[in-house]
């Protein structure tokens, strides 16, 4: 009888223990989400002023307007992916 009662209550530790795991992802999953949208909501306010900024570049230069736009997008972009992951690493 030890045994059974005994392997109940592992059993019950286990599942609370997996519940607090989904909970924690769950968590996580929620967070993310609303990065996201929150990111993208700075992303749309920043695309007037951005688009401004590079169609006076481009009135001043001989190449393809997108050409140059496309380009300085993708640096500004990429320069803020360098910096967001090095400042959400994980460090472990």
């Amino acid at each position: 009888m030890k045994k059974e009662e005994e392997r109940k209550i592992m059993i019950k530790a286990k599942a609370k223990e997996s519940a607090k795991k989904f909970n924690n992802e769950i968590k996580k999953a929620t967070s993310t989400a609303i990065i996201a949208a929150f990111s993208f909501l700075i992303a749309l306010a920043w695309k007037d002023v951005i688009t401004e900024y590079v169609d006076k570049l481009v009135a001043i230069s001989p190449l393809s307007g997108k050409i140059i736009s496309a380009i300085i997008i993708t640096l500004i972009c990429v320069i803020g992916m360098i910096i967001i992951t090095k400042i959400f690493a994980v460090k472990e």
